[in-house]
């Protein structure tokens, strides 16, 4: 160690949602808190997110929403920060927010507010944050004293390092895997990743199918097709969008979650409704099947399907048999994803830092003290709807209690 080594008593390594959390109310137990982040910019990517307005949080968040290979880890970190907690937090700044469906909350006019508002927090906590600074060497110290920082503005020693670096989503955000790097280093296993909250890819005739309906969007039913009952994934009644590559839209980016290679989805296509009763009074009634369509579905959607699977204008000649069928596969569309659109595309990555190794109150290391992993970087992935922004806050106020 040489006198030109800075020292705090905390340095958090990513200056994003959980990272500028953590400092925060480190920094108002009176710690000495530094923020290091090689991105020009803080919170990229609270910037981008709900098209520019940041789903904050949702109201409704619970342990069920999070997928993590120890599905009770998330529970102490969700319980000492809940979503009422971060609400009264931004009211406090007076931000302004509305509410969607499903428990979503929003920034009002622009994300940019949300992030003045935590980069406030750090200034009145006495948090130092430098961006565009590059992690070359992360060493613990002898005897559990800590931990020196070589960085490309000098070395800083800290007793307490949280990496809070985020994962592999939006690479054009600068992300990086070196939360992944140092959890290596200090003995941690990472679980596998892949993209989450993602579109999925089509080829060969679906791909046509999609491409013929890009910008046209459905409401209704979608899950993963699955032959094990007993780790069945949830479905989701949301809207799909037909894109150039597939589909995307909530629905979609939902059940991204829990898909694999090689899997297919099923898609209810009228989630309202009970298909084949509606049939049987149109038959009864001899009205026209695409009018009937029509009323659910947008019309070009309509005219696409009836070219894929024709059914006779009057239903009054086809057997019940027939209509039956039909209707179940209105209500159990299967379709057979090439793959997800990738990391670019992703909105978090799923997998990474097993949690085994974390203590579930703080997000400490159990075997390496003074070292914590927070957000993104550990293997829990919220479902869409400002879950992932809740864990970033309840995983950073949980380390920032005892670091």
């Amino acid at each position: 160690m040489t006198n030109s080594t800075r020292q705090f008593d905390v340095v958090i390594l990513g200056a994003g949602a959980s990272g500028l959390m953590c400092a925060a109310q480190s920094g108002y137990r009176g710690r000495s808190v530094l923020v290091l982040d090689h991105a020009p910019k803080a919170a990229a990517k609270v910037r981008i997110s709900g098209g520019g307005k940041c789903n904050f949080t949702n109201i409704n968040a619970s342990p069920n929403h999070y997928i993590c290979a120890n599905p009770h880890f998330v529970k102490s970190a969700l319980a000492r920060y809940k979503p009422q907690d971060f609400i009264d937090l931004v009211d406090r700044h007076g931000l302004e927010y509305e509410a969607r469906e499903l428990g979503k909350l929003f920034c009002l006019h622009r994300a940019g507010d949300l992030i003045q508002i935590l980069r406030t927090e750090c200034d009145w906590a006495g948090v130092e944050l430098e961006l565009g600074v590059q992690v070359q060497q992360v060493s613990a110290l002898s005897d559990q004293k800590g931990y020196l920082v070589l960085t490309s503005g000098g070395v800083v020693q800290c007793q307490s390092l949280v990496v809070a670096t985020g994962a592999l989503s939006f690479p054009k955000l600068k992300a990086t895997d070196l939360g992944y790097k140092l959890a290596k280093q200090f003995g941690l296993i990472i679980n596998e990743t892949r993209p989450g909250l993602v579109p999925l890819v089509f080829d060969n005739k679906w791909l046509t199918f999609c491409q013929q309906l890009s910008g046209v969007a459905l409401d209704v039913r979608v899950s993963v097709l699955s032959g094990d009952d007993k780790n069945k994934a949830p479905s989701f009644e949301e809207a799909i969008l037909f894109t150039h590559q597939g589909l995307s839209g909530p629905g979609i980016l939902q059940v991204s979650n829990y898909w694999q290679s090689g899997q297919g989805i099923e898609i209810n296509l009228l989630p309202k409704l009970d298909v084949f009763d509606e049939m049987i009074a149109l038959k009864e009634q001899n009205l026209h099947f695409h009018k009937w369509l029509n009323r659910f579905w947008p019309k070009k959607f309509t005219q696409a399907w009836l070219a894929h699977f024709p059914m006779p204008e009057r239903l009054a000649e086809v057997s019940h048999e027939t209509l039956k069928n039909y209707a179940l596969f209105l209500t159990h569309w299967a379709l057979y994803p090439a793959d997800t659109a990738g990391y670019d595309k992703a909105e978090v990555t799923l997998g990474g830092v097993n949690v085994d190794s974390i203590h579930s109150k703080d997000c400490q290391v159990k075997h390496q003290p003074g070292l914590y992993f927070i957000g993104e970087v550990l293997d829990v992935t919220g479902q869409l709807g400002g879950y992932n922004f809740q864990w970033a806050w309840s995983s950073g106020f949980a380390a920032a209690q005892t670091v």
